[in-house]
């Protein structure tokens, strides 16, 4: 999803609690630099796991932007952990993972411990726009089996002319030009099937 520079469409951040768990001072201050400028006011700032889980414990989220937290993958464990053990709507909340390195065992893990879409550092602020509108409006149907929980992982950036390869995808909507989208409820609970 590419955004048009002469769109007129308006983005807000506002009202969104973001979590952010990153644990370099440089990398912190980057994801505060850029949802902020995306007008984010509420953010949880996680150095550690162990921080992170406890936010996912006491505040409600809507957006999660998890770094891998190389050589350990910590982020990811985090992520898995979200989606197994964190109560409503946590569990369904959208999770950006962001890596300096993407080899393809990386991309993998991101994958398979729930995060929504990789994202290769360093990042742009119109990259992780898009990305955030591309999570929010996607509608990923959640699956739950013994070995995964997350957002179904078969999907394309945009679907095929004439609908996607299932009989009930549609094509995505796009904002018209004096359309304001907010992104303050990007944690609702979305339509879940049960993997066998």
């Amino acid at each position: 999803m590419a955004l048009d520079p002469a769109s007129r469409a308006r983005f807000n951040l506002e009202r969104a609690a973001i979590l952010l768990l990153d644990d370099t001072p440089v990398g912190m201050s980057i994801l505060v630099q850029i949802v902020t400028g995306l007008g984010a006011k509420q953010l949880y700032r996680c150095t550690t796991v162990e921080q992170a889980q406890e936010v996912a414990v006491s505040q409600q989220i809507d957006l999660a932007i998890v770094d891998s937290l190389s050589p350990s993958g910590g982020g990811y464990d985090f992520i898995k952990w979200m989606r197994h053990n964190a109560a409503e709507p946590n569990c369904y909340t959208p999770v950006l993972v962001t890596t300096a390195h993407t080899p393809a065992s990386d991309v993998t893990r991101a994958r398979d411990c729930g995060g929504h879409i990789l994202i290769k550092k360093p990042i742009a602020p119109m990259v992780m726009l898009e990305r955030i509108i591309w999570v929010s409006k996607e509608g990923r149907t959640f699956l739950y089996s013994d070995g995964y929980v997350g957002p179904d992982r078969r999907f394309r950036d945009e679907p095929p002319p004439g609908g996607g390869r299932r009989r009930e995808d549609r094509a995505p909507a796009t904002p018209n030009s004096d359309e304001e989208i907010a992104l303050g409820a990007l944690g609702s609970k979305p339509k879940a099937l049960k993997a066998s």
